[in-house]
């Protein structure tokens, strides 16, 4: 019988005593610390020599006790992320705690860093493919010094511990660049910090490869190709909205385009493409930034979130003088959009002459192709009160295995939900028409559910992934 996880993974404190590409590189795994002596295990056929090595650079003693090869993986996998870019990984040993920190993160894929002070330690979480992680545990005698190392990087004020800050911090290695979003929090504990890892490549970012079907993808190409109008994407935080709208802005950046943005925070460079940072705190906001773009004689304005009446009015009134507007905004489906346009107060008329296209979209897991397991279908495997396909009788579920680091996940795709705003549900926007299920249907709009259960049924996702989603 298979071996519970949980039997492989060993206590942060000690998978900090020593780097992931330590780890890998000498085939170590950490396993106790007794007698003032770290022990090891191993699969080394030379273990004396490796204690020897391992004694000149770790600085105290060291045990090695050999196991078998695949126990060995098992534990490297489970307990040790290994580099999306290993060859390029700069890290060592010796590098400073911070650094480490950083281009461990970005080495991994990971979207965020949370520095946590809790009530005797503190702990550093990676986020990676949208659930955290305990990465390191830190003395909270220590915490200190880091916290104010990052504010000093990021130009914060190291002497105000009582009102959280914004900064941001850049960071530049041999191979890479990349800008890092600094916002800090009082708690009752001490100051928590999260650091969102901004990349500036936008080389891989394409639209053909962010999920969208063929179909989806020509009636999005359709509806951002309008030379005025209004696009938005809706979606909850980290759902993948602001890279949809970055890979958009790849496609109609052209020669004789101009593009003006404002973004909070800028998370992608653009070449060509005139980008503003949002900056509330001296009066810049989005609705006064569209006020000033309007006169820069731009061709496509893109606002990072349309939060208030004034600032979807100033985006209606951009559409309506012929420029094309693309936006985000938080609602939970591509009619919902529509729907909280009209309680903020926009004028129902004004939004089914200028809304080109409505889309939502989601991000979820895909099962690891190695380790995924084919389950029968159950009466408690669907939440309550939804109703399935008959026809899907099968699902897969998340197990496991040295290629998902154990999570059973590897790697996200975007689903998404797409409602073109014809002339027929134009006179369903001015009617002021609330339920519109019968025009979805006719249309043939798949809802972010239906893409939901065709992931499920082609083996991509599980339903855990999805629950949420379709108990809604």
């Amino acid at each position: 019988m298979k071996k519970d996880i949980l039997t492989y993974t060993i206590p942060v404190e000690l998978q900090q005593r020593v780097s992931a590409e330590q780890a890998y590189q000498y085939r170590i795994v950490p396993i106790e610390e007794k007698n003032n002596t770290l022990v090891f295990y191993s699969d080394t056929p030379t273990p004396d020599a490796l204690s020897q090595e391992l004694l000149i650079f770790l600085g105290y003693a060291v045990k090695i006790t050999q196991i078998d090869t695949e126990t060995l993986n098992t534990y490297l996998s489970t307990n040790f992320r290994k580099s999306f870019d290993a060859e390029n990984q700069l890290l060592t040993h010796t590098q400073d705690f911070l650094e480490k920190v950083l281009l461990t993160a970005k080495a991994v894929g990971s979207s965020d860093i949370h520095f946590e002070p809790l009530a005797d330690t503190c702990r550093i979480r990676f986020r990676t493919d949208g659930k955290l992680k305990e990465q390191y545990r830190i003395p909270k005698e220590d915490y200190p010094v880091i916290i104010n190392k990052i504010k000093n990087r990021a130009s914060l004020d190291v002497t105000q511990s009582r009102l959280p800050q914004d900064g941001r911090i850049t960071v530049t290695t041999a191979t890479d660049e990349f800008d890092i979003r600094v916002s800090t929090l009082p708690s009752l504990n001490g100051e928590g910090i999260v650091l969102r890892i901004l990349s500036k490549d936008t080389s891989n970012i394409q639209l053909d490869q962010l999920g969208f079907t063929k179909e989806e993808l020509m009636i999005y190409r359709e509806g951002v190709r309008n030379p005025n109008g209004i696009v938005l994407i809706s979606g909850p935080t980290g759902s993948g909205k602001t890279t949809t709208l970055y890979a958009t802005l790849k496609l109609l950046n052209k020669i004789d385009t101009k593009i003006l943005t404002i973004e909070d925070p800028i998370e992608y460079t653009l070449e060509g493409v005139m980008q503003m940072q949002l900056r509330e705190d001296i009066g810049l906001d989005f609705e006064t930034a569209l006020k000033t773009f309007l006169r820069q004689d731009p061709d496509i304005i893109m606002v990072g979130e349309i939060r208030d009446v004034k600032t979807a009015n100033m985006a209606i009134r951009a559409a309506l003088t012929g420029h094309l507007v693309l936006s985000t905004i938080h609602t939970n489906s591509a009619w919902g959009t529509i729907s909280r346009l009209i309680d903020m107060g926009v004028p129902a008329h004004l939004i089914a002459s200028t809304l080109n296209l409505s889309v939502a979209q989601r991000l979820v897991r895909k099962l690891c192709v190695h380790c995924k397991k084919e389950e029968t279908i159950k009466e408690d495997t669907f939440p309550i009160n939804y109703s399935y396909p008959k026809s899907l009788t099968k699902h897969y579920t998340a197990q496991g295995c040295s290629h998902c680091y154990h999570t059973g996940y590897l790697g996200r795709k975007a689903m998404y939900e797409l409602l073109p705003v014809t002339k027929e549900l134009s006179v369903h926007i001015k009617n002021n028409e609330t339920q519109i299920d019968d025009y979805l249907e006719k249309e043939n709009i798949k809802q972010l559910s239906d893409q939901a259960i065709h992931l499920i049924q082609m083996g991509e996702t599980s339903v855990d992934d999805v629950f949420a989603l379709l108990a809604n």
